[in-house]
């Protein structure tokens, strides 16, 4: 019986690329916190995980090397940000520590999915050792 690695983690990878995506958005915002005209970007996790379960359920199959591979882009979830505060004067929509806040929850849920499929990793090898610990 073949081990299907998709079956085992799902779409927590999935949402694990969108984490890091997210991470790298944010990390941008803060990087132009002092650039006039600079609006503040966000991934929508929602719709990027909808996205994923979507395409899941229309998997293309690759029926020669030479094609592409279908996959999600979590780069089409990309949002201006709402700003919380009012225009300062020069444009920029980036609020430093909300921008803050949201890098320390996206990186404790990125941990938290980590363990998650490290868990789930360890629960398949302790099976396919018959249980002998892992």
């Amino acid at each position: 019986m073949a081990i299907s690695l998709d079956k085992l983690v799902g779409l927590h990878h999935k949402a694990l690329q969108v984490r890091t995506d997210s991470m790298e958005v944010i990390a941008g915002n803060l990087a132009n916190a002092n650039t006039p005209g600079y609006k503040a970007r966000a991934i929508d996790f929602q719709k990027a995980m909808q996205s994923a379960q979507h395409s899941r359920q229309q998997e293309m199959s690759r029926t020669h090397d030479k094609h592409f591979e279908g996959r999600m882009q979590s780069q089409a979830h990309i949002e201006f940000r709402v700003p919380m505060q009012p225009d300062t004067g020069d444009g920029n929509s980036v609020e430093v520590q909300s921008e803050r806040n949201a890098f320390l929850d996206n990186g404790m849920r990125y941990q938290a999915g980590i363990q998650f499929l490290n868990g789930k990793i360890k629960g398949m090898k302790k099976a396919l050792a018959g249980g002998q610990g892992g």
